[in-house]
């Protein structure tokens, strides 16, 4: 019991130590561990004692501004020789110093960089290693997560990460400005990775297309389900509305791009007319199938509450009868019924009413109809694009609609997973292509992708 009283009074007593003896322990620590170090390093390990009051992230990058430091000093020597001693074959020499930038956790911090030039004074000659630190490719990449996710140009310093008020005092390129300078860039380079991506290899079962609108700025974006269950972000368009013209250049551009158009291809589409006249006019064999949710929606919008409740009920018996045709027989019925009190609701039932039940007729198994009887899939992608710009209140052009739009699809591309029932969607293609009639492959479909279909 002694021991233990005498351990716990030495531990309080340590509990209670001031912080300038803190910082006397780390000095005294440092010191100790910078004599089993390499002479190199342990003064580096001196000069970033004081570094450890602000913690471990601090210290560790001090220490690795000396590491950059030490590098470079190094490729010096290897280009120039070792300093004071004269070589009469080298083939550069030493020019002193300079104020240089390198990229530090999404900042860009001020250093001392050494110069080099040609032993004939012709020309600068490259430090590789100072090349390599001061990229700025990966500040645009950091700025665009950070706006993605919804942190704003003036709090974009306070969500990096905490490296040292040394650090911080020589650091540059934070400001809102330059912040959405980079933003736009990098949103500028996905834009066009995402239109500029080829699509000959790509073999899709099923397209869904639909729009987002950011403050009038129409957006029609396209996805794909390829063969073994993946989502695709294949492009987008923007316009005032989703009209023909602007969905068939967009799905030109697709078959441009080396999209194949000649195969039968499960369309989902919400209903809008225009979408199904330009994929008509650019696939070969589309097989449309209209969103049941959709179809649902827009009836009950043309309904009374209560009628509305009613009528949603019948609508959704109808879409779960495994008999495709008695299912439409059902809301063809209803449709009678509503005729009389309610013609607008029953003219939007019947209208396109056939294609709702193409999944069910398709004979797809209910794992995977219920990924493909609605445009879920797409819309919960044009979801996350809306989530990723909540924060912006001004958009200036369909330009910057785009940007963002295309930014918005890259990041959720990166949250897909392969959709429900893709097991089954070998047997989706043999049935897209006996609904289409279509016994022989184009010629242009290489073996093999008809061997994996």
């Amino acid at each position: 019991m002694k021991n233990y009283q005498t351990s716990t009074r030495r531990a309080g007593t340590t509990s209670r130590t001031t912080p300038k003896k803190a910082k006397k322990d780390a000095v005294r620590a440092a010191e100790e561990a910078a004599l089993l170090l390499p002479d190199t390093v342990s003064v580096a390990v001196g000069e970033l004692a004081a570094e450890l009051e602000e913690g471990l992230l601090a210290f560790v990058v001090g220490a690795g501004l000396k590491v950059v430091h030490t590098m470079m000093e190094h490729e010096v020597e290897t280009l120039c020789g070792p300093k004071g001693h004269h070589d009469p074959n080298r083939s550069a020499v030493r020019h002193g110093s300079d104020d240089g930038q390198v990229t530090l956790g999404g900042r860009r911090v001020t250093i001392r960089r050494p110069r080099v030039r040609t032993s004939d004074g012709a020309g600068e000659v490259r430090i590789a290693t100072y090349d390599a630190f001061s990229s700025t490719e990966l500040l645009g990449r950091m700025a665009m997560e950070k706006m993605l996710a919804k942190v704003s140009t003036r709090r974009y310093g306070a969500g990096l990460e905490p490296v040292g008020a040394a650090v911080v005092a020589k650091s540059r390129g934070t400001s809102r400005s330059a912040i959405s300078r980079r933003f736009v860039v990098a949103t500028e380079t996905a834009l066009a990775e995402l239109m500029a991506e080829d699509l000959t290899g790509l073999d899709l079962v099923a397209l869904m297309v639909d729009g987002v609108n950011f403050a009038g700025h129409c957006c029609v974006v396209a996805v794909g389900i390829d063969i073994d269950g993946v989502k695709h972000p294949l492009g987008v368009v923007e316009g005032d509305t989703e009209n023909s013209t602007l969905v068939t250049g967009l799905l030109t551009d697709l078959r441009d791009r080396g999209l194949c158009v000649t195969r039968p291809i499960l369309c989902v589409l919400d209903g809008a007319k225009a979408l199904a006249s330009a994929v008509t006019a650019v696939f070969d064999h589309p097989v449309i199938a209209r969103c049941q949710l959709h179809k649902i929606r827009n009836v009950k919008r043309l309904l009374p509450d209560k009628v509305a409740r009613v009528v949603e009920a019948r609508m959704r018996a109808a879409y779960r009868n495994p008999d495709p045709l008695a299912g439409q027989g059902d809301l063809e019925a209803l449709a009678r019924e509503l005729d009389h009190a309610h013609p607008g609701a029953a003219g939007s039932l019947r209208e396109g009413l056939a294609d709702t039940f193409t999944i069910a007729r398709l004979g797809v198994p209910p794992t995977l109809a219920r990924t493909l009887r609605s445009t879920n899939a797409v819309e919960s992608m044009i979801e996350i694009c809306r989530d990723h710009s909540r924060n912006v209140k001004r958009w200036e052009s369909g330009t910057m609609a785009l940007r963002w739009c295309a930014a918005g699809l890259l990041e959720a591309k990166k949250q897909f997973r392969r959709v429900n029932g893709h097991l089954h969607l070998s047997a989706l293609r043999t049935a897209l292509d006996e609904h289409a009639r279509v016994d022989d492959a184009p010629p242009n479909y290489s073996a093999n992708q008809e061997a994996a279909a």
